[in-house]
């Protein structure tokens, strides 16, 4: 099955996807829209034409494993986004994916703009990644 991802943020969303064995994770867009509506449209839309067939979203926690301010508006969007796909979504811990994310560039000696462009694909790609490594230890399950 294909899978969407995405690395909600206010200003910058970050979106990869998996291919249909499941197998490889690839950056696709970052949107860079504030106005959730317009944002859950354009999601939609690229889910519509990766074909895919369900959404991970990371749900950022505290370190301690609680929820914040910021878990609650992905979980608010996540519902958005559910209404504009009819596509299942899943909500997955994301903590630490960012600083992943940025230690990934530092190794790719990736600065400045370019940067700030990727890192949330980067991490929308780490988010996926770890979705798949969990279906793939639980399909037994």
């Amino acid at each position: 099955m294909i899978i969407l991802s995405v690395d909600y943020g206010r200003v910058r969303t970050g979106i990869a996807v998996c291919d249909k064995k499941e197998m490889i994770a690839s950056p696709v867009a970052v949107i860079k829209e504030i106005r959730q509506d317009v944002l859950a449209d354009k999601i939609a839309q690229i889910a519509a034409e990766k074909n895919a067939g369900q959404i991970v979203m990371g749900l950022p926690r505290n370190m301690d494993g609680s929820e914040g301010e910021s878990a609650r508006n992905v979980r608010a969007f996540s519902e958005l986004l559910k209404e504009k796909t009819s596509l299942e979504i899943v909500l997955r811990d994301e903590r630490c994916t960012t600083v992943t994310a940025h230690g990934y560039l530092n190794m790719t000696d990736t600065r400045g703009k370019k940067r700030k462009e990727v890192v949330d694909s980067v991490a929308a790609v780490i988010i996926l990644e770890d979705y798949l490594n969990f279906r793939r230890n639980n399909r037994n399950e």
